[in-house]
């Protein structure tokens, strides 16, 4: 993104924080925290949040995991101002104004990353170096949580609701999302579309893993491995 590109999208965002604080916690900020917690976000967990505004999902975050460190960043001076001041009784939850190009912590690594309705905002042009810049802050068992309007419901929005958008709102083809974060070191474990708003599906998350290496599972004894044949066969109705 161009520095002229970027100055205004933060110009956006710093007059967008008013609404934000406005609105507070709604649906789909927890909807994201329901899904983080059963994609096995632990509470000692290491977080990274990009995107964050006026971190109103950070908070949820940080609460949660309670002997872990939230880390949040957004383009917006604004929003991070107000969040350091929303939040500040949180010790575990640390802000920082950066649209990631800048991001450079060699001694930082994160269990996740967490793209709360970022991604559709941020040219798709711009996501491999983003991605790259994840996996420089990664280890083995980091994960990415992305949470997007659904692609079919966005492009409605952009022709029935224009008034609604923001200064950036892209619907992302799943299948270069996919292939990008794959091209840096991630795999996708799970992709679910879902309605929060409409009747119709309106929001899809992703979770993708570091592509560690496969292990065979050598943990289950004689016993347990013919429970679990028992448990399936009467699943699908085959004893008798």
């Amino acid at each position: 993104m161009k520095e002229t590109d970027k100055t205004a999208v933060a110009d956006f965002y710093d007059g967008f924080s008013a609404q934000q604080e406005k609105i507070g916690i709604n649906s789909r900020h927890l909807q994201i925290i329901d899904k983080l917690m059963k994609a096995g976000l632990k509470p000692n967990h290491k977080v990274l949040e990009v995107g964050c505004g006026i971190g109103t999902v950070s908070q949820l975050i940080a609460r949660f995991v309670k002997k872990g460190h939230v880390h949040a960043v957004d383009i917006s001076p604004e929003s991070v101002a107000k969040a350091k001041l929303l939040w500040k009784n949180l010790a575990n939850l640390s802000f920082e104004v950066s649209d990631m190009t800048d991001f450079h912590k060699p001694s930082e690594h994160y269990d996740f990353f967490v793209f709360p309705d970022v991604l559709e905002h941020i040219p798709a042009a711009d996501h491999k170096p983003l991605f790259e810049i994840i996996q420089k802050h990664s280890h083995n068992e980091s994960s990415i949580f992305v949470h997007i309007p659904d692609p079919r419901f966005l492009k409605w929005m952009i022709a029935n609701e224009p008034e609604k958008l923001q200064v950036i709102d892209q619907p992302l083809d799943t299948g270069r999302l996919v292939t990008t974060v794959g091209e840096c070191g991630y795999f996708l474990e799970k992709m679910e579309s879902y309605s929060i708003f409409y009747r119709e599906h309106d929001y899809q998350y992703f979770i993708f893993r570091n592509q560690r290496p496969i292990q065979k599972i050598t943990h289950l004894g004689k016993w347990e491995i013919l429970r679990e044949r028992v448990k399936i066969k009467m699943k699908f109705n085959l004893l008798g």
